[in-house]
This record gives structure tokens, sequence and C-alpha cells, in this order.
């Protein structure tokens, strides 16, 4: 029988890229590895928070207004650098959310001698992106859109 391995694993660096580019000294990965985790927590659970605030407008464009592609974390000395690759990136353009969403970032973090830098990029084929297409299904199938 062969042995059974994740096929993402596999090709990771041919097919796809690195979500998190730093390195760490082996007693310290972990901490690194739940700093990771809580970064990406974080933003999501700010856009899942903010995403129901301004659920009131019925548009269709919104079934998938800020569904994350994914998220690249970059580490320095000095410096940690979060890309956010999202679909529509209508709530992030609002005036002071990228400073609120640094301030959430910088509170959980509590990296004091650390600056930390938000970008924001906007997927260029957003409904070729799994996710993205998967929460436009789901909504049409929540409104009961005939197909």
């Amino acid at each position: 029988m062969g042995q059974k391995i994740n096929p993402l694993g596999f090709r990771l660096g041919t097919t796809q890229n690195h979500h998190s580019f730093w390195f760490a000294q082996p007693k310290n990965y972990s901490e690194g590895l739940q700093e990771d985790k809580k970064i990406r927590n974080c933003i999501k659970n700010y856009i899942q928070k903010n995403r129901k605030k301004g659920s009131n407008r019925k548009m269709e464009s919104d079934s998938s207004s800020e569904v994350i592609t994914h998220i690249e974390i970059q580490k320095e000395i000095d410096t940690i650098h979060v890309i956010i690759h999202i679909g529509f990136p209508n709530l992030l353009k609002k005036k002071g959310a990228i400073e609120e969403l640094e301030k959430d970032l910088q509170k959980e973090v509590n990296s004091v001698n650390q600056r930390l830098n938000i970008a924001i990029e906007k997927v260029k084929e957003p409904y070729r992106q799994p996710n993205i297409l998967a929460e436009y299904i789901a909504f049409q199938l929540k409104n009961r859109v005939s197909f």
C-alpha cells in the first residue's frame, strides 16, 4: 500500500507559494507559528465583525464582498508585513479601517519593538478563487436564487 501524503503540501513551492515568510531558531519556532495564527484569526474576526455591521444592505455584490483568499505574513527583525489578498476590498477601503485593524493586531501580537505594516491587494480574477466562489454560491442558495 502506498504512503498517503497531502497533495497541497507535496506541491508547495511548485504550484503554490508559501503564506508565511520568516525564519526562527528551532526553540522559538512554535512562538512564531502561534503569532501567525493570532494575526490570521484577528484579521478574519475583524472582517466578519465589520461585515455583520454593514449587512443591512441587500446587494448581490455584498455576498462575497470581503472574502479573504489568503494572508501573507513576512517577518523581519523589526517589522511584520501583512499582505491581505481579498476579493472585493469594499470594507477595508473605508476611512480609518486599516488603522483600526492595525491597532487590533498590535494589541493581539503584543510586540513592542516591532512595527506592523498592512497592505491590501485585490485579487485579479476573484471568481476564479474557490472560497469566493463558494461564498457566492452559498449566498445564492440562501436567497433561493433560481438556477
